[in-house]
């Protein structure tokens, strides 16, 4: 190979260190920090680039990819150590983002040192998901955070909130499978956030007798009660109480084990209600938890409902008695068996519903659908339904 060939195939092989330091650390911003770090073998400008990067993704299963059946051993050490220099390489900068997954590994010491230095470098977005073997207390600090934004906490653990709660810019709140035990701790975090958005609560446990979800400014809220965890049948029995007038979207998944109050929310235009009920003998006893959820739709535009929650109304026999007319609501989703109960149900349905547009009937089963909107298979009459 002549020398010109050389120093051109040399040219191409080296275009991507060519680029300035903004275009590089641009492209490491989208790869996982395991990936990141990794570039450091290539020179000593790419270990500086990679330690200044924003967002630190940290996830022990992409190093323990194996069965996780043994107890706290030398095995972890690697994994903790990695993280420590991680952060330690990011020093004093500003931190946006801080993803850490811990499902093999788990030092309660370690893991609340590495939350509590990201919340010091203007976090703005705080992402754990903990499997916990021994409870789990979070750093304090959490709650005080006055940069952070977005706040996403997935561990099978009670939540113990400190006396001092203060999440002025909190924007976004995901609570998934935490366990409140303390009613006032549940309503401080809850009232502690001025300008929350959005909250999603999936799978928690509710250990209290009432929950006030007061939230002057929130839009999207999403509660699941699946009960996961041996506890499908059983009934929590906690009141929770939504008080959001600027609430828009509105989605319930579960077999309601609490009952749920939607209150002064006048702005609330789409929601959701897939209610499933098992053993089907239990319809009966569940139909007035499901009656007094549908009574604070009244606004709804859009509104999905599941097979069990369309028999349930059936059985409420006051909600059909006294229930105000749903004015508003033109487009309507049901995931119904053809069965007699589900059939007379929506008929009776029907009667409070003036301004109907869309009856939408899909034939897929409500178990495969995850949003409202318009569905691909369905039968429809499009009318003004008569009283």
């Amino acid at each position: 190979m002549d020398s010109h060939k050389k120093q051109k195939l040399h040219q191409e092989k080296d275009i991507l260190s060519s680029l300035p330091d903004c275009v590089l650390t641009h492209i490491l911003f989208f790869l996982p920090t395991k990936d990141a770090v990794s570039t450091c073998i290539l020179s000593s400008r790419w270990r500086d680039l990679w330690a200044g990067l924003p967002n630190i993704d940290l996830d022990d299963r992409l190093v323990y990819f194996r069965d996780m059946d043994f107890v706290h051993s030398y095995e972890y050490v690697p994994f903790m150590d990695f993280v420590d220099r991680i952060l330690f390489r990011h020093g004093l900068s500003n931190m946006t983002r801080f993803r850490l997954s811990c499902v093999v590994c788990f030092c309660p010491s370690r893991i609340s040192t590495w939350i509590s230095f990201a919340i010091r470098q203007n976090l703005q977005e705080l992402d754990l998901h903990l499997d916990l073997e021994i409870p789990f207390v979070l750093p304090q600090c959490v709650f005080s955070c006055t940069s952070l934004r977005v706040l996403k906490i997935d561990m099978e653990c009670a939540l113990v909130v400190p006396q001092m709660v203060s999440l002025p810019n909190l924007k976004t709140l995901y609570l998934v499978l935490v366990e409140f035990s303390d009613e006032e701790s549940a309503n401080k975090l809850f009232g502690s956030c001025p300008i929350l958005e959005e909250l999603y609560l999936l799978d928690c446990e509710w250990r209290v007798e009432t929950v006030t979800i007061s939230t002057p400014k929130l839009r999207t809220l999403r509660i699941d009660d699946h009960y996961c965890c041996g506890l499908l049948h059983e009934s929590s029995d906690c009141i929770i109480e939504v008080q959001a007038p600027n609430l828009i979207s509105f989605k319930y998944n579960g077999n309601l084990s609490n009952e749920i109050f939607l209150k002064k929310s006048p702005l609330l235009a789409t929601a959701s209600i897939v209610v499933y009920i098992e053993p089907a003998e239990r319809i009966f006893d569940m139909s007035p938890r499901v009656a007094e959820l549908i009574n604070g739709l009244q606004n709804v535009e859009i509104l999905m409902m599941s097979n069990d929650a369309i028999q349930s109304l059936l059985l409420a026999e006051k909600f059909f008695a006294w229930h105000p007319v749903f004015q508003k609501l033109t487009y309507m989703e049901v995931f119904m068996e053809n069965d007699n109960d589900c059939l007379e149900a929506m008929l009776e349905l029907l009667r409070i519903l003036p301004h109907l547009e869309v009856l939408a009937l899909p034939m897929n089963g409500y178990h495969n659908v995850q949003a409202i909107g318009p569905p691909t298979p369905y039968l429809f009459e499009r009318r003004r339904w008569l009283r």
